[in-house]
């Protein structure tokens, strides 16, 4: 673990080719100035602006947004180290699937066209240990889970920030569009949204710490993708139209439930397909090939459209009903982290996101104890999963998130 597999140690400004070969020189500031977007907070310093000449390591995975990272931290003054992280065996990846072998290539290319040191890490055991066996788990157990999570957590904000101080770089950065802000009055470290709302990724972030906060840099918040692209595409740089992974980098062919089989041994129990009154309907070869709210694939012959209401892994039953079936009041979160180091007020009104590409929901927090959070939804909503994380905002903020347990 932590193996280090190539290292480029070019230092110095680099050339790039491109069809405007005066405009694009790395390490030398002939990058146009991206502003950052203005907050709607008030007397708040983004990350990542005034302190130049420090060592920071990027995580590359060998797409746009954390090569773009890299260069506009490196045009911006910092000492920029490049890393990728090798997470699993390359026979279990689609061939232009997220880091694959072409993309460490990519990384390693781009970070030797920018001048700066370049890192391959070997974390494929922690990546099975941390994040591959729980998304099994959780599957097999009638929960639906959310990989991005648990990989930004344990894999970037943990391991390879340990890296990163290994190697005397006291800052990581990654190519997420959200921003991280300081906040005198508070005396804390506030994850906001990206100015991207299309974009935004602050979703996937909400397990960051104070002190996680306080050392992550991440440079595309204040920026839109297209304007990302387009200066990329300025630039010359070979990856600028290159294509992003909408799967789960780790799952070949994009089918999870072979995944899981296989993972599982082939150890999946037959069982039941039942109605809200217990009335059997079918069979199912597993209830980790199920996700609350799913319409297709049930294998049930009816007038209506049948959607899983809830999976039960205790009686390995699969429990359908109608679409109204799915509406919930509110949901019961564990796990939960608040970011600011503290809950909002009971009966504060927030807003709660349950899928990363959802609406957000206008709730009310009705209890917190310890890790656990419950909330009153102001309207009822649909398809609450458990296994998937609860994100709560104020505005930009978030506030925190956990992982949903039930719906109520």
């Amino acid at each position: 673990m932590g193996l280090e597999v190539h290292h480029f140690p070019f230092t110095g400004g680099c050339r790039i080719f491109s069809r405007r070969p005066w405009r694009v020189f790395i390490g030398i500031a002939i990058l146009d100035n991206f502003p950052f977007a203005a907050s709607p907070y008030k007397k708040v310093r983004f990350m990542g602006r005034r302190k130049r000449n420090q060592r920071v390591l990027v995580s590359m995975s060998g797409g746009l947004d954390s090569t773009m990272a890299a260069v506009l931290l490196k045009e911006d003054g910092w000492e920029v180290i490049g890393a990728h992280m090798q997470l699993y065996d390359v026979d279990r990846v689609r061939p232009s699937g997220c880091c694959s072998p072409k993309d460490a290539e990519d990384a390693g290319t781009m970070a030797r066209l920018m001048g700066i040191p370049f890192h391959i890490f070997d974390f494929r055991d922690a990546f099975t240990r941390e994040v591959i066996v729980p998304f099994v788990e959780s599957y097999r157990s009638g929960r639906t889970p959310n990989p991005c999570v648990l990989c930004n957590d344990r894999m970037k904000f943990r391991l390879l920030r340990s890296r990163a101080l290994e190697l005397g770089a006291p800052y990581i950065a990654t190519g997420h569009y959200a921003r991280i802000a300081h906040c005198p009055d508070r005396g804390r470290h506030l994850l906001l949204k990206g100015v991207d709302r299309r974009k935004d990724q602050s979703y996937f972030l909400f397990t960051l710490t104070q002190d996680q906060a306080g050392s992550t840099l991440f440079p595309l918040g204040g920026r839109t993708k297209e304007g990302v692209r387009a200066k990329a595409r300025q630039m010359g740089l070979p990856i600028w139209e290159k294509d992003e992974s909408q799967e789960i980098c780790f799952i070949p062919d994009a089918d999870y439930r072979i995944f899981v089989d296989d993972m599982a041994g082939g150890s999946a129990r037959p069982g039941q397909i039942v109605d809200l009154e217990g009335n059997v309907l079918g069979c199912h070869q597993g209830i980790s090939r199920f996700t609350v709210g799913q319409r297709r694939g049930l294998g049930i012959a009816s007038n209506e459209p049948y959607y899983v209401v809830r999976l039960e892994e205790d009686s390995n039953r699969v429990v359908v009903g109608c679409r109204g079936n799915l509406s919930h009041s509110g949901l019961l979160a564990s796990g939960v982290n608040w970011i600011a180091g503290s809950p909002p007020e009971v009966s504060e009104k927030v807003m709660v996101k349950i899928r990363y590409r959802s609406k957000e929901i206008s709730a009310i927090l009705e209890s917190v104890n310890g890790c656990a959070t419950r909330v009153r939804f102001v309207k009822p909503a649909g398809a609450v999963t458990p296994g998937q994380a609860a994100v709560f905002y104020r505005e930009d903020e978030v506030l925190g998130g956990g992982w949903i347990e039930q719906g109520l």
